[in-house]
C-alpha cells in the first residue's frame, strides 16, 4: 500500500528533523503551531504552557493549556529543537495520554 509506505517515510522524516529515535514507546505527533507557546524548564518538573493568543498565553488565569513534559527514561531528551520548529514530549495526565507537540519557534514567548 502506497498510503502506509507514504506515512511511515513521512514519520520518520519528522524525526529526522528533530533528530528523535522512537524508543520503548511510540508516542503520537500532535500539531500546535498555530498556538503560542512557552516553556518552564525543559526536563523533570518542567511544563510547556500554550494557547491561541499571546494574551491568553500571559494572562494568570487564561484560556491556556498547561501539561507536563514527558520525561520518560529511554529517551535522550525531551524537547527537540529544530530551526523553525520544536518539538516538546508532554504528558496531559488525562487518560493516560502523552504526545510529541510541535510548536512553531515563531511563536515561542520565553518565560
Amino acid at each position: 500500500m502506497n498510503a502506509l509506505d507514504t506515512y511511515f517515510e513521512m514519520r520518520r522524516s519528522v524525526f529526522a528533523y528533530f533528530g528523535y529515535e522512537e524508543n520503548w514507546r511510540a508516542i503520537p505527533l500532535d500539531d500546535q503551531r498555530s498556538r503560542f507557546w512557552r516553556l518552564y524548564g525543559e526536563g523533570y518538573g518542567g511544563k510547556v504552557r500554550y494557547a491561541d493568543t499571546r494574551k491568553i498565553l500571559d494572562e494568570t488565569d487564561g484560556e491556556y493549556y498547561e501539561h507536563d513534559i514527558y520525561t520518560q527514561r529511554y529517551l535522550s531528551k525531551w524537547v527537540y529543537r529544530g530551526g523553525l520548529y520544536t518539538m516538546v514530549c508532554v504528558d496531559t495526565r488525562v487518560d493516560g495520554n502523552k504526545f510529541l507537540m510541535i510548536f512553531d519557534n515563531a511563536k515561542e514567548v520565553p518565560a
